[in-house]
């Protein structure tokens, strides 16, 4: 069995309340899975918020999305999207082009370059999403996944 994370960070003394140490041990955990996920996108030159940006652009199609539509769709906060977005295009992973009825808007598209990423970077993401949680089994993973939901919603 595993460690309980008061031992794993070797806590000196008891955490102030439940929910602490709850949150404290949600953050871990998305900590160590998101750095398993870097490890294995790190060989392709790309992190795992740029992959995240690939994979909504890849399901927005060819008429892509705003600079506003990515960042409401991505899995953690980016604070500053448009740095982001212009790192990736200047890698070639992606477009960026101007509106034709509002020159204001900047509409962001996934590049032929960008797809063969996610083409190379799909198989060996799959296959880490799959084995990370495989040992909880189907019935705690829709439990955890309930929770987990229940636990953003606040209501």
């Amino acid at each position: 069995m595993r460690k309980s994370l008061a031992e794993e960070i070797q806590q000196s003394k008891p955490f102030s309340s439940l929910q602490t140490e709850v949150f404290l041990s949600m953050q871990r955990t998305a900590d160590e899975l998101q750095s398993r996920v870097a490890a294995v996108l790190k060989p392709f030159g790309i992190s795992g918020t740029q992959y995240n940006v690939l994979r909504i652009l890849r399901g927005a199609g060819p008429k892509g999305h705003r600079c506003s539509e990515v960042g409401a769709r991505m899995v953690t906060r980016e604070p500053d999207i448009t740095r982001l977005l212009e790192r990736m295009a200047k890698a070639g992973w992606i477009s960026q082009s101007r509106d034709t009825k509002d020159r204001r808007v900047v509409m962001t598209r996934i590049t032929k370059q960008g797809l063969k990423l996610l083409e190379e970077t799909d198989k060996p993401v799959t296959e880490l999403d799959r084995t990370l949680l495989a040992h909880m089994g189907e019935k705690k993973l829709k439990t955890l996944l309930a929770l987990l939901n229940e636990a953003r919603s606040q209501e």
